[in-house]
């Protein structure tokens, strides 16, 4: 990050990142254009992981079944594999960042457009996964 840049506290919170995304948007206001927006970087952030794998390298996919064949689900939690071989390189990870944070945009632009609190849905997820736990089987 350069001198430029503005400076982002690492706490921000999402009622100030949802008014700021209020304030920002102009061009895709509708709906509409909002939900097609979440679609085209949601395919980027895909797109941005395999490109991780096949034009970088710097990570590789070893995809195998999973195995739930397991006593308690403490031990398929403990057994489950995300399939990843290696870490993003510097240039791969500013990338996904990028795609990721735009994605966050039209998201809060979403909840905008439809009067959600993006807080009060990250607090509700939240809520679910804190009280079911493992339960939860997401």
């Amino acid at each position: 990050m350069n001198a430029s840049n503005v400076y982002v506290q690492k706490d921000l919170d999402c009622d100030t990142f949802q008014n700021q995304v209020d304030e920002a948007l102009i061009r895709h206001k509708s709906v509409l254009d909002i939900m097609t927006k979440l679609d085209e970087y949601n395919s980027r952030i895909n797109r941005a992981v395999a490109k991780s794998v096949t034009s970088c390298g710097c990570i590789k996919i070893n995809a195998t079944k999973q195995d739930f064949n397991k006593d308690s689900l403490e031990e398929i939690r403990n057994n489950m594999k995300d399939h990843i071989e290696g870490e993003l390189c510097a240039v791969c990870e500013e990338i996904l960042q990028e795609e990721m944070g735009a994605y966050l945009f039209y998201l809060a632009a979403l909840c905008n457009a439809l009067d959600i609190s993006l807080s009060e849905a990250v607090i509700r997820e939240y809520s679910n996964i804190k009280a079911l736990g493992v339960f939860s089987l997401k």
